[in-house]
């Protein structure tokens, strides 16, 4: 569990650009600060990001989180901008956080996020900029109960710095109870534990990673094909058993699949949109393949990326690179 000082929380009456002050809506109780490893589906305390958060009203919260310097996998391959799959990262855990905490979640349920998008707002996104203490506003829309719980909902999400606005995100998530998944996932269930096979991985350099243990992708003889390389003891990647490969590890695979494609692999993913069609399997081969997009903006690299299995595809994205300025 991570407690913090409540003076590390940040204030609601930070200044917005627009010159409002989150004070105007008051809160309908104190900041919490009883953020479990049970809340963000995370065992590990490095890996967790959230800190406090507050309810505002029925549908909108305030969140405190601390974003690293630096991380052992969260870590852009430059060594000086901040990762920004943090966003992507906090955002799950933030979500998920809420839904058991406020929105009577239960923590066995399974949750499905069906599509995710974020864009970083500010021309510098260096490690000075943007890690420490993030004030982040999340907003719930396009509800969907079942009982006193939630089915889906739509999440919106502020990311601020004193004051400033880094990045705004976005996704869909689906929840499932626990008896459901079960019925739905029986005979995926099987390979919870099981070991999977290692394949040989890209050269980290190519993929933008320090390290061979980080690497999510194995070359084929085919270019720009991969197969997805599958470390089921990953402490970051798979946290915990699985019976499918989690949509992390499919972010992942897109931004290394971006960043072997664009010439000098210097690719930060300043925006990304992700759309998850169906369940990634352990024991099947899931293939991702990347494509250097035109683009009439000299300004802005754009890569597609997409996975499959089997023949049907397993997620969608567009990853854009901006250049010209800090992020680069």
């Amino acid at each position: 569990m991570v407690h913090i000082d409540l003076a590390d929380t940040g204030t609601l009456a930070e200044t917005e650009p627009s010159g409002l002050h989150r004070s105007a809506i008051p809160p309908q109780r104190g900041w919490r600060t009883d953020v479990s490893h049970e809340l963000v589906h995370r065992s590990d305390p490095r890996d967790i990001f959230p800190t406090a958060w507050c309810r505002l009203s029925d549908t909108e919260f305030s969140v405190s989180a601390r974003w690293p310097r630096p991380h052992h996998f969260f870590a852009a391959g430059s060594g000086h901008h901040q990762d920004p799959l943090l966003i992507a990262e906090t955002m799950r855990q933030a979500t998920m956080m809420l839904a058991h905490a406020e929105l009577e979640v239960p923590v066995d349920d399974q949750f499905v996020m069906w599509d995710l998008a974020y864009d970083i707002v500010v021309p510098d996104f260096s490690l000075e900029v943007a890690s420490g203490k993030v004030l982040i506003d999340l907003t719930c829309s396009d509800v969907r109960k079942r009982g006193k719980s939630i089915a889906a909902m739509r999440v919106d999400l502020r990311f601020c710095r004193g004051g400033t606005v880094l990045a705004t995100s976005s996704g869909r998530i689906s929840c499932t109870s626990a008896r459901a998944y079960r019925r739905l996932r029986q005979d995926s269930l099987d390979m919870m534990g099981r070991p999977v096979p290692l394949s040989p991985g890209a050269d980290p350099y190519e993929v933008g990673r320090t390290e061979e243990s980080d690497v999510v992708l194995t070359p084929t003889p085919q270019p720009n094909r991969w197969r997805l390389r599958l470390d089921t003891t990953h402490p970051t990647l798979f946290r915990r058993p699985n019976d499918h490969v989690p949509g992390i590890v499919l972010l992942e695979a897109a931004r290394q699949a971006a960043v072997a494609v664009v010439p000098g692999h210097t690719f930060l993913p300043t925006s990304v949109e992700i759309a998850f069609h169906k369940y990634a399997e352990l024991d099947g081969a899931c293939w991702v393949e990347a494509e250097l997009m035109p683009f009439d903006d000299s300004s802005r690299t754009v890569v597609r990326v997409r996975g499959q299995q089997d023949g049907e595809p397993v997620f969608t994205s567009e990853l854009t690179h901006t250049h010209g300025d800090d992020r680069s």
